[in-house]
């Protein structure tokens, strides 16, 4: 496989890993020094800090769905950088709320001895938009075994 096609497997990797909550599987596709920066408040300097808080911030309560297309990568030798267009969707029951929206994804990898791997990755929101699904009463979840909960 050409390294952009191990570039996008590895991004696809990342998001299945953290929809189904794949904890191990989503902390492997992360190098140890990886940062992550999500907005104004919500940034990580190493993997460790990273998995935790969406481990414990996407769990079993919390429902997600994150696509990503056209993929912008750049490969300089043992380093890349890539944008992606994301759409996500985040739905917590319990809570009766739903959140849609769209952002670029920046990231940066890094060959490894286990092959490519992120090491710098955030996105800048286009726009978030938010559903209490209260106001659709005919609204109703079933979550499949995907996801491990």
């Amino acid at each position: 496989m050409d390294d952009l096609e191990a570039i996008k497997h590895l991004k696809y990797r990342y998001l299945r890993a953290l929809d189904t909550k794949d904890w191990d599987t989503f902390a492997a596709t992360l190098t140890d020094d990886v940062t992550g920066d999500y907005g104004a408040s919500l940034s990580f300097a190493n993997r460790t800090d990273l998995v935790d808080y969406m481990r414990a911030s996407v769990g079993p309560a919390v429902i997600t769905e994150h696509r990503v297309d056209h993929p912008e990568i750049d490969v300089e030798g043992d380093e890349a950088t890539g944008r992606w267009y994301l759409q996500d969707r985040v739905i917590v029951p319990d809570f009766s709320f739903m959140l849609f929206g769209a952002a670029f994804y920046a990231d940066r990898y890094r060959r490894t001895e286990h092959g490519w791997r992120i090491c710098a990755t955030g996105y800048d929101r286009t726009y978030e938009a938010k559903l209490n699904l209260a106001d659709v009463p005919s609204f109703a979840l079933d979550v499949g075994p995907a996801i491990r909960i």
